[in-house]
């Protein structure tokens, strides 16, 4: 897969000194100094099959103009296959999607006006940083004073400025990223497509670079729809996460609503990092009963649930020292400098502690913990559904 596929006839665009919205170069149709407003992307009913196989089942997707969307889920989930059928690199089997006021299921890829990067960035090794930016105005034979305008603006942008001269293996991971990212800032496209673009960088320059994308998002605003099976990269950089399994969307919301709220189990275990703490168990009149026989105490839960199945949700931060809480075994101590991650043992069912404070215990000794109440969540243990 090519590192970057930029599509679309664009004109000239110019970002103001204080990172304010974009404006384009008057064309045919436009006046000095308006102000364009970018493309939404509606995804209807979409669906994709592969023979008798179907991968993709029915997704409903509203991305508003310049929202920055990531699509999360493990491998297999039919996220990049969505953003591809977005792009027209796939065809949909049934749906319709909408770029802007266009529904474009049979637009070509090179008129749907996106530009999408992909985690190869594959830049032509014999030219320099900027000519591979330059490269698709050069081959729409834009005057050399607009591509060196375009290219300057977009460089100034990356922080590419100095390295403009510079060769592509001259260059680090980081470096040749933000290069691609600049090919298609140059094109000025009504939506950026991002394909697990960090992936192949080292754990300190994905942080690095994700800051710089979402601080790009924030400059250009740019409606941007972003694939990544990592949930850390979704819960920093997206104004909304869809989470996705299966082909089908489990949940869409801000960061911290699908962090606090969690829809089901599959989003409950998926988003954060450790993983929410989940016990099987009953729910009683006095609290939670585990599989296990211990007793947890729960927030408010609905009155016609005592004696009902289902599946204690607690996450790892809200598990706290208390002298009068459950006891539990201390298993593994890691400390984390400002914060100590302990694994524990409590009635035969292994829980993720987080605390603030150090902790003096030591394996196979005992300490006493007890849930927030007021952040616990249930959940029906035959369909997984939020109780």
């Amino acid at each position: 897969m090519r590192g970057l596929v930029s599509i679309g006839s664009q004109k000239p665009m110019v970002c103001n000194a204080a990172g304010g919205d974009r404006v384009r170069h008057p064309g045919a149709n436009q006046s000095a100094g308006e102000t364009t407003k970018m493309a939404s992307v509606q995804i209807a009913d979409v669906r994709k099959a592969y023979g008798s196989t179907q991968v993709i089942h029915g997704v409903d997707i509203d991305i508003n103009d310049g929202e920055f969307v990531i699509l999360v889920g493990p491998s297999g989930c039919g996220k990049s296959t969505l953003l591809r059928m977005i792009a027209g690199l796939e065809n949909i089997s049934g749906g319709e999607i909408r770029i802007g006021s266009r529904v474009v299921n049979d637009v070509p890829p090179k008129e749907r006006d996106i530009a999408m990067v992909f985690q190869n960035y594959a830049l032509y090794p014999h030219m320099t940083v900027a000519d591979n930016m330059a490269f698709s105005m050069k081959l729409r034979k834009a005057p050399k004073s607009e591509i060196d305008e375009r290219v300057n603006k977009a460089a100034g942008i990356l922080g590419l400025t100095n390295l403009l001269e510079r060769y592509p293996r001259q260059l680090s991971g980081g470096q040749r990223q933000r290069v691609a990212m600049g090919r298609a800032i140059v094109r000025d496209p009504q939506v950026f497509l991002f394909d697990e673009p960090l992936s192949n960088l080292d754990a300190k320059l994905r942080v690095q670079m994700r800051t710089e994308i979402k601080e790009l998002h924030q400059r250009l605003k740019t409606t941007t729809v972003y694939v990544t099976h990592d949930q850390i990269e979704a819960m920093t950089m997206a104004d909304k996460i869809v989470v996705m399994h299966d082909g089908i969307v489990e949940q869409m919301g801000a960061p911290l609503d699908l962090y606090d709220n969690p829809a089901n189990l599959f989003v409950a275990a998926f988003i954060g990092s450790p993983s929410m703490n989940l016990l099987k168990g009953t729910i009683r009149a006095n609290g939670f009963e585990t599989e296990g026989g211990v007793i947890w105490p729960v927030g408010k839960h609905p009155a016609d649930s005592n004696d009902r199945a289902a599946v204690l949700g607690i996450r790892p931060e809200h598990l706290m020292l208390d002298p009068n809480g459950l006891s539990a075994e201390v298993v593994v101590i890691e400390p984390m400098g400002s914060e100590t991650q302990v694994v524990v043992r409590c009635g035969g069912q292994d829980l993720t502690c987080i605390f603030r404070e150090r902790i003096g215990a030591k394996p196979g000794e005992t300490i006493k913990i007890r849930p927030d109440t007021s952040v616990t969540h249930l959940f029906d243990a035959a369909t997984g559904k939020r109780i």
